[in-house]
């Protein structure tokens, strides 16, 4: 039971790749902390986890406000005295086209995507220094490997994140520290519901390509494979494998594909 008595701090856990890992690792006796903006929504996946676990605590934060992630760090670190893994999960999704995009929703992409994790990440380097080493994981995206429509500011906030991972895992500042990014394609979750639309507005309804996806429970397995081996990059998808295979290999065709996409 390679979880059990660890502290887990999980981002956008009420939902979710966030949600079904709150509760994989509640059956591993986990120590949880479950971060997200959605009050009634967190309580009620500490509810759940509560069937498993006697210790889950939620963590009220919007990942794209830099004093709530700094003290929100911080809090986290009073519940269990310590985080042994850190769970960049909080993330949302796009549907428009680039050229009917505002600048406005591209920015909140970035922030959500990117400079949340980035943010909580930092604020929590000194501990784990501190501690000697720990684990960070990121929930990337098939996204941050390709561009692909419909998708602009979200491909760039995902190609930024496997830029700045990819750095400190390179870099490796301090000993015992792993850093591992895991990058899903299509996964079943409501993450389209609230997609980003050309002006900002939710997109609120589900892709059929995503109804289709790998399921959440499969996939969060996986990712706790991935931890448990300290794997440092690890792909989950289907058809966009495929698809990434032909970049690196056959560009022309991957154009060809990626151009019908939506």
């Amino acid at each position: 039971m390679y979880f059990t008595n660890k502290v887990i701090l999980i981002t956008g856990a009420s939902s979710g790749i966030g949600h079904e890992l709150a509760l994989l690792l509640a059956r591993e006796k986990a120590r949880l902390i479950l971060a997200a903006r959605n009050q009634a929504a967190l309580e009620a996946v500490r509810n759940e986890c509560l069937v498993y676990t006697p210790h889950c605590e939620i963590l009220l934060m919007d990942v794209t406000d830099e004093s709530q992630v700094t003290a929100g760090a911080q809090t986290a670190l009073t519940f269990f005295g310590k985080i042994d893994i850190l769970v960049n999960n909080a993330g949302v999704t796009q549907r428009s086209k680039l050229i009917d995009t505002s600048v406005a929703a591209v920015r909140q992409l970035m922030e959500v995507n990117f400079f949340g994790a980035v943010m909580l990440t930092q604020a929590l380097l000194p501990h784990f220094k501190a501690q000697g080493g720990g684990q960070i994981i990121v929930i990337s995206s098939m996204a941050g490997l390709m561009g692909y429509p419909w998708r602009s500011g979200y491909n760039a906030a995902k190609h930024a994140l496997q830029g700045y991972f990819e750095t400190l895992q390179t870099e490796q500042p301090i000993p015992g520290l792993y850093t591992t990014i895991i990058c899903p394609g299509r996964i079943h979750t409501p993450i389209t519901y609230s997609a980003i639309t050309a002006d900002g507005s939710p997109y609120g309804k589900m892709d059929p390509t995503t109804a289709k996806g790998i399921s959440v429970q499969q996939c969060a397995h996986r990712i706790l494979t991935a931890i448990r081996r300290k794997k440092k990059l690890v792909l989950i998808a289907r058809e966009e494998r495929i698809l990434l295979w032909c970049k690196r290999y056959f560009p022309p065709l991957f154009y060809m594909i990626a151009r019908k996409g939506n």
